[in-house]
């Protein structure tokens, strides 16, 4: 709370009295968390009999959750060492690893690997954060609710946040029967808390400059040159460079120490995943992406494949320099569609403030998690674009 009231006074934040109602629960979780601790233990011998549960925060695009979450984890007691926050996507491919190795070393004699990788997790974190928690893969469905389960009956506190009410997570999914557990868990083990307050604090500011530049011209490609050159002087340029992701090798055609340079097809055109994505950010603290086009019904897979690395940019503070053939928000339209715009996808433009010429006669995207993801891709760029993030992202 103390860090919240100081980011008001500093102008960078706005006071609003609902939020103020989440830092306290946060607040309270934090000195409880303090109390079990103590002043001078890393490890209190009581955590497992007495440790608050946690918290799920959920809300729509722009409503504080990761800044809440990043607030909570950043003012934590200096003694609890074993603390990680991480984004959902990132977690669950950790998990997986480790159930990988996990049936790799029980042989043929088989077992369950899911009970050993959560107390595996739990001796390396006492308290977890993670954000954008969402269920989309079946294979994920399968072992939340035994991982959650064992990672609370272990003693770890977790702070989530979601876009979904866990009622409404993975709400068409296959086997969604087999998912309901997990949901009852997450109702009946963590203080479920709505974020929606009617403020959109990715809209403040929205300046979208010297990040997202159209249209793909000579004027455009050399300033994106120019750019590029400024921000690697007195480092060697490699081409080519091979960064190892699970064995695999994925090809970075222009970098420079922190720096690096793909065009649209190099990086959405083959079939990349999450995973590449994020071993991306890991290396690269700023990212140019050059010669995006328009996207039309045919592509939607480049679409996806290019909010997912987005999401993975936004997630890991790297800062993105884009050049694209249209404004920002047209890439993802279909203007030969004959659907025109449903009235969903009017009310997500509404709520982020974009009007329907902005967007373009109809949306490529159709289903709910599609719109949102969407969503949730424009709203990120124009925060991306803002001075404070060019002040904060790329940093080592």
């Amino acid at each position: 709370m103390d860090e919240y009231r100081r980011l008001i006074d500093e102008g960078a934040l706005k006071p609003d009295d609902h939020q103020v109602r989440i830092i306290q629960k946060l607040q309270d979780l934090h000195d409880e968390l303090a109390r079990l601790f103590g002043s001078s233990s890393p490890i209190p011998a009581s955590l497992e009999r007495n440790a608050p549960r946690g918290l799920y925060l959920y809300g729509d695009v722009g409503t504080g959750k990761t800044m809440l979450m990043d607030l909570f984890f950043k003012t934590l007691p200096r003694n609890i060492t074993r603390k990680r926050r991480v984004h959902f996507h990132a977690f669950m491919i950790d998990v997986h690893k480790r159930i990988h190795s996990t049936k790799i070393r029980l042989g043929h004699a088989g077992g369950d690997p899911i009970e050993p990788v959560a107390r595996d997790l739990a001796r390396e974190t006492t308290v977890l954060c993670f954000d954008e928690f969402q269920v989309t893969d079946i294979a994920d469905a399968m072992i939340l609710r035994r991982l959650l389960e064992t990672l609370l009956e272990e003693g770890v506190v977790m702070v989530i946040t979601s876009n979904r009410h866990p009622d409404d997570l993975y709400k068409n999914g296959i086997q969604r029967s087999s998912f309901i557990p997990a949901i009852e868990l997450l109702k009946s083990e963590f203080s479920v808390t709505d974020l929606d307050s009617g403020t959109d604090y990715r809209r403040i500011p929205r300046s979208l400059s010297n990040v997202y530049y159209h249209p793909l011209d000579d004027a455009i490609r050399s300033e994106i040159g120019k750019l590029f050159h400024g921000l690697t002087t007195g480092q060697d340029v490699v081409e080519g460079r091979q960064l190892d992701i699970w064995g695999r090798k994925l090809r970075v055609p222009r970098s420079a120490g922190r720096v690096a340079m793909f065009s649209f097809d190099d990086l959405c055109g083959s079939p990349l995943s999450a995973a590449d994505y994020i071993e991306v950010t890991r290396h690269f603290g700023t990212v140019f992406v050059t010669d995006i086009k328009k996207m039309g019904l045919g592509e939607k897979d480049r679409a996806r494949r290019f909010i997912t690395f987005v999401d993975a940019c936004y997630e890991g503070k790297t800062k993105l320099i884009v050049s694209s053939e249209v404004p920002v928000y047209k890439i993802f339209s279909d203007e030969n569609a004959s659907s025109g715009i449903s009235d969903h996808m009017r009310s997500v433009m509404d709520d982020l403030g974009l009007p329907a010429d902005v967007v373009g006669a109809s949306s490529m995207f159709s289903g709910e998690e599609e719109i949102f993801a969407f969503a949730r891709c424009c709203s990120r760029l124009v925060q991306m674009g803002s001075k404070e993030w060019a002040e904060t992202a790329g940093m080592d």
